[in-house]
């Protein structure tokens, strides 16, 4: 009977045993095994769990725990778009620029889950934005996501609206692709280049692709040019289906009005920089709205 109680007595306190190493950090045996990729820390981050969280670290739980795939707690509760989770474990030390082996990051899976919570919080605590990895970039995750907040905080804080990444291409290119039109009409108002996609690739190419008739609509409003020829030689037309609203889009606009070159011209002198200067021009507030789209 003694020989039973002090087996539970340990059971019930686990991080009084031995400890081993995982992920390069120290664990205890029921805190990760060489067979298990999860711990109870990552799922309890990834199902918004905070009082499990709180015992779970208490017992011993290192913050930064890593799976194989280094992903940690913190990238678990910004995927499941808990705040409270994250905050908790930035508050205990989690390493807000944690990189997992497929280049993926807090910031990155905050963006996934469309949590403008928890994009606004890893941004507070962490001076990196702009990524390195070619494919697990934050603000296109958010512009193919079609999460408009998101994309206003990475921009806010400074993210590279013109970003051209190898295969994937601009977030205005990415947005466009996947039809989010909420977040093209960020990008384009925030003065992303309207002609500037996936190498010969425009981001009109890629509306025609998707299919969104929308989104051709505002990119033509910006001066998308409906003649440029991708690598294999087509324009947007090309790409379009016969007697589909995209070709329609297309096809209805006749040439730009003076009115609207002038507005073209002054945007591309003032630069993506000063655009935000425009209210200052002296101009009637009629011209600045105008020129600002609004």
């Amino acid at each position: 009977m003694a020989a039973v109680q002090t087996e539970v007595s340990l059971c019930s306190q686990p991080w009084q045993r031995p400890l081993h190493i995982y992920g390069r950090l120290a664990c205890n045996a029921l805190m990760a095994d060489y067979t298990s990729d999860r711990t109870p820390l990552h799922e309890a981050a990834y199902q918004g769990r905070l009082l499990h969280l709180r015992k779970l670290l208490a017992q011993g739980f290192h913050v930064d725990t890593l799976t194989m795939d280094r992903v940690s707690p913190l990238h678990e509760a910004c995927l499941g778009g808990h705040y409270a989770c994250a905050k908790f474990l930035l508050d205990n030390g989690a390493n807000v620029g944690a990189v997992s082996t497929d280049g993926a990051t807090p910031l990155f899976n905050s963006c996934g889950s469309g949590s403008a919570a928890c994009v606004r919080l890893i941004l507070q605590h962490s001076a990196f934005i702009n990524t390195t990895y070619l494919l697990a970039s934050p603000i296109h995750e958010a512009a193919k996501k079609d999460h408009r907040e998101c994309l206003e905080l990475l921009l806010t804080y400074g993210a590279h609206v013109d970003m051209e990444l190898p295969l994937v291409g601009t977030p205005l290119y990415s947005a466009c692709m996947a039809r989010a039109a909420a977040c093209v009409e960020v990008l384009l108002h925030t003065g992303a280049d309207v002609q500037k996609g996936c190498g010969q690739d425009s981001p009109l190419h890629a509306a025609v692709r998707g299919g969104g008739a929308d989104v051709v609509d505002l990119l033509l409003d910006f001066g998308a040019d409906r003649c440029c020829r991708n690598a294999e030689g087509k324009t947007p037309v090309d790409l379009s289906t016969a007697n589909s609203a995209v070709r329609t889009a297309l096809q209805q606009r006749g040439p730009c009005s003076l009115s609207q070159l002038c507005r073209f011209c002054i945007r591309r002198s003032l630069g993506r920089n000063r655009l935000h200067r425009t209210s200052s021009l002296f101009l009637p507030h009629t011209v600045q709205d105008f020129l600002l789209y609004q």
